[in-house]
């Protein structure tokens, strides 16, 4: 059986000596230190994400997430959405944080970490301990309506998307990204799509930002506020494809601050330091914490 590694982590090399050294430098020199996280920080719990050569979800299958506009004017698209979703919530719910959470929420409480600005939606720095958190992407946790603004947290939906579809039943075919699942195209036509309990509309959406959609700008707003008071912005597990995280990057290297990337394979954003460590993030991370913390009260 394939570990999580294999199957969700892109080919890379070992950790170098010297790039290992300038980055614990560079951490270690921050007097306020902000980190920003994307998917290549939970590949290693088992989560795959979008763009990584071979193991990425473009590069495994057809599919591509929905957009924002097709999500909130297609009926059918809501279906197929909480057909998939509801069969990967649960081994998405089930997801574990790994290493680089986990020190890094230990980092927290030893103040060498000021605050972390995620691009991820799996809450996994909440369950490694992490307090100081800001989901820029939002979260799979929370489900609204978007017409009467009815909220619930995500554990309970699946309990109400069950009771209104108690004989389906469907086989995951591919795990992909933020709790989709692959599943059998022709069952989705047997599922029934979930109905808001308060209003009776079927626009119930997890708190997410869908590709298509913008960051609301109170919290960028709050994210500048972060990394501009930090000296050190250190990004760690993200290509920067996309604009909502690359901003915050691009946003240090134009005010002279000091920024460093850890990521496996080239990012947007490589131009702009020429402190880049191209290596697995618990790699790093297991060899920080080895040489430089000791484990805090509980």
């Amino acid at each position: 059986m394939m570990s999580f590694l294999q199957r969700c982590v892109p080919r890379h090399v070992a950790l170098q000596a010297n790039q290992y050294e300038r980055l614990e430098e560079f951490i270690l020199g921050a007097k306020k230190l902000v980190v920003l996280t994307g998917a290549g920080l939970s590949t290693e719990s088992g989560i795959p994400d979008y763009r990584s050569e071979g193991v990425g979800l473009y590069d495994r299958t057809k599919h591509r997430p929905i957009q924002h506009m097709e999500f909130m004017t297609d009926p059918k698209a809501r279906r197929r959405y909480w057909a998939r979703n509801y069969v990967g919530f649960p081994v998405f719910i089930e997801k574990q944080p790994n290493s680089s959470h986990n020190i890094l929420a230990e980092m927290e409480k030893q103040n060498m970490v000021d605050w972390v600005i995620t691009q991820n939606v799996d809450r996994l720095h909440q369950k490694a301990g992490s307090r100081n958190v800001t989901e820029l992407h939002g979260t799979t946790n929370i489900v609204t309506c978007q017409r009467c603004n009815y909220v619930t947290d995500r554990e309970s939906f699946q309990t109400y998307i069950q009771l209104g579809n108690q004989e389906f039943t469907a086989e995951i075919i591919n795990v992909t990204p933020d709790a989709d699942a692959e599943i059998d195209t022709e069952l989705i036509k047997t599922f029934n799509t979930p109905l808001c309990p308060d209003c009776g509309s079927d626009l119930l959406k997890p708190q997410v930002v869908f590709f298509g959609s913008n960051v609301v700008s109170e919290k960028v707003d709050h994210c500048y506020e972060k990394v501009r008071d930090a000296d050190r912005l250190l990004v760690a597990g993200s290509s920067l494809h996309v604009m909502s995280g690359y901003r915050f990057a691009l946003d240090t290297s134009r005010r002279k601050g000091e920024l460093a990337i850890l990521n496996i394979g080239e990012t947007r954003a490589d131009q702009l330091t020429d402190l880049k460590v191209s290596a697995r993030c618990g790699e790093f991370f297991e060899r920080f914490f080895r040489r430089n913390m000791e484990l805090s009260p509980s």
